[in-house]
C-alpha cells in the first residue's frame, strides 16, 4: 500500500493539476512532498519503536495513512493536497521497515528467506500496477479514488495485524531524542525542496522569495551538519560517511534513483501532454518494468554473496544508460511498442540495482551501525528521489523553451510553411488567432519532444558516470562455503525458542569464523586460545553484515532484545570447539 501510493498518482499527475487549477510541473508537487516528508520520518523509526514498541507503531502509522490518504481524497486545492500528502509520507516512515520487523517475527529462521523474497516481490509489483491501476481509475472514476482505495485496505491490515501481534509487542523504554537536529534536518530538506518546486515558477535567483529559501538551506544545513557530528544522539549519524564503502555507495545509489525516479515521472507527463495518451494508456506503457525485476530479482538475491555486486551494479548502471539513450531518441510520431521496449529492459536494471549497492554501502559496518546506516542511506536516497523529480521537470520546461525558440526564429508570417500552414487552417474554417494557436500548439509538441530527449540523453551519460563511484569501494568478501552449509543447519532453530532471532543473526558469524579457526589449527596449539567473539568475526565479513542489514529492517533494532550488542553465541563448536559464554547483563 505504502509503495503503491509512491507510483499510482504518477499518471495522474495531468488530471489532478488540471482539477485544481494549476500546471502539471506544479502538480508534480504531490508526488514529491510525500517523498520528501517520507524521507524525513525514516531515520525517526528506530527511537519511535524503542519509545512505543514496533506492533503499537506500525498498526498506528496504518490507521493515521488511511486517515491521510482519506483527506487526500478530499483536497480540493494543491495547497490542501500537498498538505495532506507532508502528512501522509511523515507517517509512512515506519510502515516499511517495521513490516520487516514483524514478519520475520512470524517465521522461523528456515522460512525467514522465503518470507522476505514474498515481502520483496510486493514492492516489485507495485510499480507494475500502481501505473495501471493509477490510470484506469483516473480515466473511468476520478482521481481522488487513487487515495480512497486505501481505506478500505489499510483498516483492514491494522486489524489484521492488531489481532495476531498484539501479545508480541516489543519492550519500551524511553529514550533522549535529538531535537534540534531533527528541526534542523526539517528545516534545510524543506526549504531546499521549495526552493527547488517553486524556483522556475519565480525566475529563481531574481526572486527574494528563492533567494531567502537558498539562504535558509545553507545555513541550516551547516549548522546540521555540525551539530550531529557533536551531538551524543544524533539523529542521522554523518561520520558513516567518513568510511570509503558507506560515501561512495551511499552517493551512487542515491544519485542513480534521483535521476531514475526523475525520468519515471516524465515520461507519463511527456506521454499525456503531448503525445494524447490517457492516464490508462500511460500506466499500460510504464507497467512492464517489473517484468524482469520480478523474475531476476530471487537470482539476484542468491548471488550478490557469490558474485562481485560492484559488477553487478555496473551492469545495472550501463542497462540504464542503455535504455536513455532509447528513449533519447523518441519523436511525436514514436508509436507504443518503441516506447514499450525500454521499459521492458529496464526491468532488468531494476533487479541488479537495489539489492547489489545496498550490500556495497553496508559492507564492512559492524552490527551497532547497521541500522544507523541502513536508515542514512534510505534518507538520502527517497530525498533524492524528490529532487530528482523536481529537477527534471524543472529542466524539462527551461529546455523546451530554449527548443521552441530556436524553432520559431526563422519562421516569418505569410512567408514560406508558416504562411502555407497559417493559409491552410484558415481555410479549413479556424479563425486567425485559432489558426495561431494551432500553431503554436504543434511547435510546442516539438520542444518538448526534443527537451524530454535531451534530459533522457544527459540522463544516459551521468548513469556512466556513476560507474567510477562503483569502483571507487572495496569489494565484500564472499561468505565462506562452510558458512553456507552451516546456515542449513543452523536454520532449525524454531522461533518459538527465546532468543532465535539473536542466534539466527549471529550463526553466519559464527560459522564464518569457525571457519577461519580451521584454517589455523594446524598452527595452533590450543584452539581455545583462538576463539574470538563471532562479533569479531561479524566485523570482517561485510556480507554477513549486508545480509544481516537485509533481514533486519533498517531500524528493526529495537525490536531485539536490549543486549543484543553485548551478548556473544557460538553456534558452531563442533567444528572450532570454542566455548562462548554469554556476557554479563
Amino acid at each position: 500500500m505504502n509503495v503503491l501510493d509512491s507510483s499510482i498518482a504518477n499518471v495522474a499527475i495531468p488530471a489532478i493539476a488540471g482539477d485544481v487549477g494549476v500546471s502539471p510541473s506544479q502538480g508534480t508537487w504531490v508526488i514529491t512532498s510525500f517523498g520528501v516528508a517520507n524521507a524525513i520520518s525514516v531515520p525517526l523509526t528506530g527511537w519511535l519503536t524503542r519509545r512505543f514498541g514496533a506492533v503499537r507503531l506500525f498498526t498506528m502509522s496504518v490507521l493515521l495513512f488511511v486517515l491521510t490518504s482519506w483527506m487526500c481524497g478530499f483536497a480540493s486545492s494543491l495547497e490542501m493536497l500537498v498538505v495532506f500528502r507532508v502528512l501522509q509520507g511523515l507517517v509512512a516512515g515506519p510502515m516499511i521497515p517495521l513490516s520487516q520487523t514483524l514478519l520475520l517475527a512470524s517465521y522461523p529462521p528456515a522460512k525467514a528467506g522465503t518470507a522476505l523474497a514474498l515481502w520483496g516481490v510486493t514492492t516489485l509489483v507495485a510499480p507494475v500496477v500502481g501505473p495501471l491501476l493509477g490510470g484506469w481509475i483516473t480515466d473511468n472514476i476520478s482521481w481522488p479514488w487513487i487515495f480512497y482505495i486505501n481505506v478500505p485496505v489499510g483498516l483492514l491490515s491494522a486489524l489484521l495485524t492488531w489481532s495476531i501481534y498484539r501479545s508480541r509487542e516489543t519492550p519500551t523504554q524511553k529514550l533522549p531524542i535529538d531535537s534540534i537536529g531533527l528541526a534542523l534536518l526539517v528545516l534545510w530538506v524543506g526549504a531546499l525542496q521549495l526552493m527547488l518546486d517553486k524556483g522556475k515558477e519565480l525566475d529563481w535567483f531574481a526572486s527574494a522569495e528563492i533567494v531567502t529559501l537558498a539562504v535558509v538551506a545553507v545555513v541550516s544545513l551547516a549548522v546540521f551538519i555540525v551539530w550531529e557530528l557533536t551531538d551524543a544522539h544524533p539523529v542521522v549519524d554523518l561520520r558513516l560517511f567518513k568510511r570509503r564503502n558507506f560515501a561512495a555507495g551511499s552517493i551512487a545509489l542515491s544519485i542513480a534513483y534521483g535521476v531514475f525516479f526523475g525520468n519515471v515521472v516524465l515520461l507519463p507527463l511527456w506521454l499525456q501532454q503531448w503525445l494524447g495518451y490517457t492516464s490508462t494508456s500511460a500506466g499500460m506503457a510504464l507497467a512492464p518494468v517489473g517484468i524482469f525485476a520480478i523474475l531476476l530479482t530471487p537470482l539476484v538475491g542468491r548471488k550478490v554473496s557469490v558474485w562481485d555486486p560492484r559488477i553487478m551494479a555496473t551492469g545495472a548502471f550501463v542497462i540504464f544508460a542503455l535504455v536513455l539513450w532509447m528513449r533519447s531518441h523518441f519523436t511525436t510520431d514514436t508509436d507504443f511498442n518503441h516506447i514499450l521496449i525500454p521499459t521492458l529492459i529496464q526491468g532488468g536494471a531494476m533487479a541488479l540495482f537495489f539489492i547489489p549497492l545496498t550490500t556495497i554501502t553496508l559492507a564492512g559496518l559492524g552490527p551497532d551501525r547497521i541500522p544507523a546506516a541502513a536508515g542514512l542511506s534510505n534518507f538520502v536516497r527517497i530525498t533524492a528521489g524528490a529532487m530528482g523529480t523536481s529537477i527534471a521537470t524543472t529542466l524539462w520546461d527551461n529546455r523546451a523553451a530554449l527548443h521552441h525558440a530556436h524553432l520559431t526564429e526563422g519562421l516569418i508570417q505569410g512567408q514560406g510553411v508558416f504562411g502555407l500552414t497559417l493559409q491552410g487552417l484558415k481555410a479549413a474554417g479556424l479563425s486567425q488567432e485559432q489558426a495561431l494557436a494551432q500553431i503554436n500548439r504543434l511547435i510546442d509538441q516539438q520542444a518538448y519532444t526534443r527537451a524530454a530527449d535531451d534530459i533522457f540523453l544527459a540522463s544516459s551519460f551521468l548513469f556512466l558516470s556513476l560507474i567510477v563511484l562503483i569502483w571507487l569501494t572495496k569489494r565484500p568478501a564472499r561468505m565462506p562455503v562452510a558458512a553456507r552449509k552451516q546456515r542449513e543447519r543452523t536454520d532449525g532453530v524454531g522461533m518459538a525458542e527465546p532468543g532465535w532471532m539473536e542466534k539466527r543473526l549471529f550463526s553466519d558469524a559464527s560459522v564464518h569464523h569457525a571457519s577461519l579457526l580451521s584454517s589455523r589449527r594446524r598452527n595452533t596449539p590450543n584452539s581455545l586460545t583462538t576463539c574470538a567473539s563471532p562479533r569479531a568475526s561479524a566485523q570482517a565479513n561485510p556480507l554477513v553484515q549486508a545480509s544481516r542489514a537485509a533481514a533486519v529492517s533498517p531500524n528493526a533494532s529495537a525490536a531485539l532484545p536490549r543486549n543484543f550488542h553485548a551478548t556473544e553465541y557460538c553456534g558452531s563448536s563442533s567444528t572450532a570447539r570454542c566455548r562462548c559464554s554469554r556476557a554479563a547483563k
